[in-house]
């Protein structure tokens, strides 16, 4: 087990090497191209958009509408397939630590007494891992996951959907059938599971608006309008 515990930080550390030195490539190349033009530096194409959630806005859906209008690859929960496939980890294991709070007890002493327990530390690592490796393949829409906070940010449109409980929650009774207490208490603890992910991981607040370029409420504009946003942001 302590050889485990040394070996996920250094693969945590490797993959951060990676986004470093291809962030870093970018900026030599950006400088580059601007000596030999002699001329003032123009926009760059954004190349990915990064979706960050609350549960029950229907940000995964419209990820996948932006995918579809742009021909872009979606990343969501099929990362967690290329993990497991990749890195031959149940499937089923990737699900309990994907985007949930994390618990010691389970990570320190269930890695101990089952061997197919994937703790959260060693999670991210992969995670880190196959989500830079499918973003160097080009355009994409990556959902969660804490995306944002992986990518460059300089090829990067970030953006939050939001929406109001009342509409949150109908949208989970409409999709699972629970009760409205039930759906109340899964959209909290989606939430929270998130908001934790991203503060122990990256550590930032999943909800501070300052980490996103556009803010959508889909009580305002509904989801096509949201997709109509994104779709013209990377326009501009």
């Amino acid at each position: 087990m302590k050889e485990q515990t040394r070996e996920d930080p250094k693969i945590l550390a490797a993959a951060e090497r990676r986004m470093h030195a291809w962030v870093m490539a970018e900026q030599i190349e950006n400088r580059a191209v601007r000596q030999r033009s002699d001329a003032l530096p123009t926009a760059r194409a954004l190349e990915f958009v990064a979706i960050s959630r609350e549960a029950g806005a229907g940000g995964g859906e419209i990820g996948l509408c932006v995918g579809q209008r742009l021909g872009w690859h979606v990343y969501d929960r099929n990362l967690l397939d290329q993990v497991a496939n990749q890195f031959h980890v149940s499937r089923t294991m990737l699900d309990l630590v994907d985007e949930t709070r994390s618990n010691w007890v389970y990570d320190v002493l269930g890695t101990w007494m089952d061997r197919k327990i994937v703790p959260h530390e060693k999670y991210v690592a992969y995670l880190s891992r196959v989500l830079l490796a499918a973003a160097q393949q080009g355009n994409a829409v990556f959902i969660g996951r804490g995306a944002q906070f992986l990518l460059p940010r300089q090829k990067l449109l970030a953006v939050r959907i939001v929406a109001s409980e009342k509409h949150r929650i109908q949208q989970i009774i409409a999709r699972t059938g629970t009760s409205e207490a039930v759906a109340k208490r899964c959209m909290q603890e989606i939430d929270e599971g998130r908001r934790e992910f991203v503060e122990r991981f990256f550590h930032h607040d999943i909800a501070d608006s300052h980490h996103y370029d556009l803010v959508i409420n889909i009580d305002r504009c509904g989801p096509e309008g949201a997709v109509r946003e994104i779709v013209a942001a990377l326009g501009r």
